[in-house]
């Protein structure tokens, strides 16, 4: 965790292959598929509240939000490594981050999502995105990689792609950093959130 830290202060993004082991990670995609199977995932949309709607042209996940108290012992493992990260990026620095929503996402082959910022305009409540990637055996080929650009000049500089391999975590600066995610030859699954102010 010390390195991931030490990313985020010296570029304001970190990627950290292996956050998660294998088993924990099998058991969070397996969770995953199992409510897929049984409906428990939507197609999302952009914007918020009454302006919320699907758009396949800039987005074609599907996601099942995380609700408090409603887990599983593997989410409750996930949450409890994201309050340690939580205190730890509050005690390095001082964001006063408050609290966590999230979600499950698939991408069936095929989806991607456009580039975009994850805080919404006109808001400030989303400070850290953090996404855990649950694809084993991920090659170079399938596709689905996070597009993350590393400047400020944004969509205009310099940009990285990382893979969404089996227990990879991704953290970066909600409001700063454009990214999108890449169409995939397979179905791509993650849980994306966000550590959020009051």
């Amino acid at each position: 965790m010390i390195a991931l830290l030490n990313d985020m202060d010296q570029f304001g993004w970190a990627a950290m292959p292996g956050c998660m082991g294998d088993a924990d990670s099998l058991r969070l995609r397996q969770e995953c598929e199992e409510a897929s199977e049984s409906g428990g995932f939507r197609r999302a949309g952009v914007g918020r509240g009454l302006n919320l709607e699907v758009r396949e042209d800039i987005r074609r996940d599907q996601v099942r939000w995380l609700e408090p108290g409603d887990g599983s012992i593997e989410q409750g493992v996930y949450l409890a490594w994201l309050e340690v990260l939580r205190l730890a990026l509050n005690q390095r620095f001082f964001l006063g981050l408050f609290s966590y929503e999230g979600h499950f996402a698939i991408y069936p082959e095929g989806a991607f999502y456009k580039a975009h910022l994850d805080r919404h305009a006109g808001t400030s409540d989303r400070i850290i995105t953090t996404i855990l990637y649950l694809n084993p055996d991920w090659q170079p080929g399938d596709g689905g990689e996070l597009k993350l650009w590393t400047t400020a000049e944004g969509k205009a500089g310099a940009f990285i792609l990382i893979e969404p391999r089996m227990g990879t975590l991704v953290c970066f600066l909600a409001g700063d950093f454009w990214h999108e995610v890449l169409p995939a030859t397979k179905t791509r699954m993650s849980i994306t959130g966000w550590f959020r102010q009051r």
